[in-house]
């Protein structure tokens, strides 16, 4: 089969969070002194809003605070949600400070192969907002970020999307990530060929061709 476009993931694919374990940011917020809401209540109510999230529902991570607050009829506190939103920026941009030498050698592998990449990811503004000062963005023909397309993985829309943005059959691409959102169920209905990485998160089992590393890729093109 002759690959002419690969689609990565981006969290925990090409970029990570965590570091032996352990988020790199090490965060830690009162949300019941920032916003009247105790913390494990805080963290249900974020992630009941992951798809509307990540679909673009909520413009802005603002307006994402503010529907919580206005569900439990709770006071708003500007300053309170910019300190939050500060801090999620500056957590975001430690992934894209820690790009595994690995990863840029495979995208440069591939650009000399003459394959096209392109990135889908389930990601809000804030999540992203470092990706184009990043070492990674440069290696890319097309991004594609959920909340700007108002919809993400696993919907066959959002890899037909990607499909058409680099005018590639799906039948010629590959998709490479870690599984979350069950994307690699995703891209596989959507007619691509799926590697499951398994570099950096390896929790998500799936039926797919494992990659142990990131070079590992190289050997099955």
């Amino acid at each position: 089969m002759s690959i002419q476009a690969i689609y990565f993931d981006l969290f925990e694919t090409l970029i990570t969070e965590f570091e032996n374990g352990r988020r790199r940011s090490k965060r830690s917020y009162d949300y019941n002194t920032l916003l009247g809401i105790p913390n494990e209540a805080f963290k249900a109510e974020w992630a009941a809003r992951s798809v509307k999230r990540m679909n673009g529902h909520f413009a802005s991570y603002r307006e994402v605070i503010l529907d919580i607050l206005s569900g439990r009829e709770l006071t708003v506190d500007e300053d309170a949600i910019q300190f939050l939103y500060e801090a999620r920026l500056q957590e975001k941009v430690l992934p894209f400070e820690h790009v595994e030498h690995e990863i840029v050698t495979l995208l440069a592998d591939l650009r000399r192969k003459g394959i096209r990449i392109g990135l889908i990811s389930n990601c809000t503004e804030e999540e992203v907002s470092h990706w184009r000062d990043s070492r990674l963005a440069d290696y890319f023909d097309d991004c594609i970020f959920s909340y700007e397309v108002k919809c993400s993985k696993p919907d066959t829309r959002i890899y037909a999307l990607a499909c058409e943005r680099l005018q590639v059959r799906p039948e010629d691409c590959a998709f490479v990530g870690d599984g979350g959102s069950n994307e690699l169920e995703g891209a596989a209905r959507a007619g691509l060929r799926v590697f499951h990485a398994y570099w950096y998160n390896t929790y998500i089992q799936s039926e797919f061709m494992k990659l142990r590393s990131p070079r590992e890729l190289m050997q099955h093109l």
